[in-house]
């Protein structure tokens, strides 16, 4: 875990080659293994892989959304409401598992937050998604991941470039850096 870890990045540049078969199955198994509070499994989701439907995922937010265009896979992270008050949290996780899963396959993947965004003056990401799936009002949607084949290389972070200091033992300290 470590080494996936050390290695990620997000990757917002994608080959146009599709998403194999198997490695789809292994991400929504994963997806599915994603642990949730008291076991509640609230989070849904959606894997989009028509362009034409990702291509208007891409328009969910006037920044920090564009690149998903060019992404052979969006996978939308959702949640029913009504099923628990830590959707958010849940889906968090759902959505980093599925970024990690995508990492141990090869794959390159970037999370576009959704929640709490605006799509315009009148309307939020979120309620631009919700119409464009049509969902039920206790569906909220946290996030978007892009996946795909990565067009670019990345290498992780150093270990020299970690911010250390924000790791405390026994109490917490402020200090200056």
């Amino acid at each position: 875990m470590i080494d996936l870890l050390r290695s990620r990045r997000s990757i917002r540049k994608f080959t146009n080659a599709p998403i194999e078969n198997n490695l789809l199955e292994t991400l929504k198994e994963a997806a599915l293994r994603s642990p949730s509070s008291k076991n509640g499994n609230p989070w849904e989701f959606i894997f989009v892989d028509e362009p034409e439907c990702i291509e208007k995922l891409s328009h969910a937010k006037p920044h920090g959304a564009a690149f998903l265009a060019k992404a052979p896979l969006a996978i939308v992270v959702l949640a029913d409401e009504n099923k628990g008050d830590v959707w958010v949290e849940d889906c968090s996780i759902a959505s980093i598992l599925l970024q990690l899963t995508a990492q141990s396959l090869g794959l390159g993947s970037c999370w576009v937050q959704i929640r709490k965004r605006p799509h315009d003056a009148e309307q939020s990401a979120e309620q631009y998604i919700r119409q464009l799936f049509q969902l039920p009002e206790n569906y909220r949607v946290l996030s978007v991941i892009a996946v795909g084949h990565p067009a670019q290389s990345r290498t992780g972070k150093p270990v020299e470039e970690l911010q250390t200091e924000k790791i405390h033992h026994n109490q917490f300290n402020l200090t200056d850096s």
